[in-house]
Formats: structure tokens, sequence, C-alpha cells
């Protein structure tokens, strides 16, 4: 079975977005999620509506094959699940939309042949997701500034979720990976 990963920018505050959605503060660091040492040999990454339209819009751009050639080429050649409410046409080469059967449809994709899945933001699908058990490790990149506001990581979920710290990473810049599994995972 495929691994099913989320990759989340958090602020030391715990928030992942500042307020009306602000991520800027969630720039450049040292740590590279494309270089060989994180490597996570993702074939596939799995979207939220809101979190697949912004990258829909910056990706493909020659802004973003300039800024970040090995990200954006990774993220327009590699299949993206772009989950919603209701089916939409999407702009984008390689994508797949679901709107129903969420979870039974992300269970079908974890068995299917390939790599693994990576999750990038999109918290509302990860909060959807997590009570089914279907996020395999949770990967946190803590950066070094508080928001005093936003939008709390993991908002929504319904029931508390236990967790355990299998990796620590600090970088030169103060940003901390921190990597969790479910606990019994």
């Amino acid at each position: 079975m495929k691994k099913l990963f989320l990759f989340m920018n958090v602020s030391l505050d715990g928030y992942f977005e500042g307020p009306g959605h602000d991520i800027s503060w969630a720039g450049p660091s040292d740590f590279d999620p494309f270089s060989s040492e994180q490597d996570q040999g993702a074939d596939a990454v799995l979207l939220g509506h809101q979190t697949y339209l912004m990258m829909e819009r910056y990706w493909p751009t020659p802004q973003a094959k300039a800024a970040a050639p090995k990200i954006a080429q990774f993220m327009n050649k590699t299949l993206k699940v772009a989950v919603s409410h209701k089916p939409f046409r999407p702009d984008w080469d390689n994508v797949r939309v679901i709107s129903d059967n969420v979870i039974e449809e992300v269970r079908k994709l974890k068995e299917g042949p390939g790599k693994s899945i990576a999750i990038f933001g999109s918290n509302t699908l990860c909060v959807s997701l997590m009570p089914a058990g279907l996020i395999d490790e949770f990967q946190l990149l803590v950066h070094p500034v508080v928001l005093g506001r936003g939008t709390s990581l993991f908002q929504g979920l319904p029931a508390k979720a236990e967790l355990t710290l299998t990796d620590t990473r600090r970088f030169r810049s103060g940003h901390v990976m921190l990597i969790y599994v479910s606990k019994g995972a």
C-alpha cells in the first residue's frame, strides 16, 4: 500500500495560514523538500480544491519555473488529485478530480500501483482523512515566526488524534521539521 504523507508549513503559534489565507510568511528556508535526502518518491499529489486552485495558478507559470525549477517540474508532471465538494473541470495537465466517496476513493488511490502520495497544505482535506486513518505520516515544517492569528493547524478535527514523534530535523535558518505518525501505527 502507498504511503500517504502530509507536508504542512506551520508557525510557532500553530497556524498554517495567516489572516486572509496568507501564506507569504512560509517563504524560502534552507529546507528543500525535493532534495535527495528528503525525497519521498511521491508520484501523486492529493490537494483540497482551494489549494489546488492556488497551485494551478502558480506552478505552470514562467515565474514558478524560474524561481523553483525542480518543484515546478515535479508539480507540472506529477499526477494531481483534487478533492472538491462539486465536480469541476481542471485547467492543468494530469489532474483527476474526486467529488464523491472521498474516503473510499483515497483508499483506492493508496491501494493502487506506484510510490507515495503527498498532501501539500489542504488542512480541510487532511482533517477529513484523519479520522479514517488514511494519513500515514505528518511532516510539519515549523517556521520561526509567530503570526498571532490565522487558521489553526488541524482546525475542524472532530476528535482528538494522538501522534507519535518519529524524527526531528533542525535547520540553520531556525526551521524545524517534526515528523509524526498516528499513535499505534
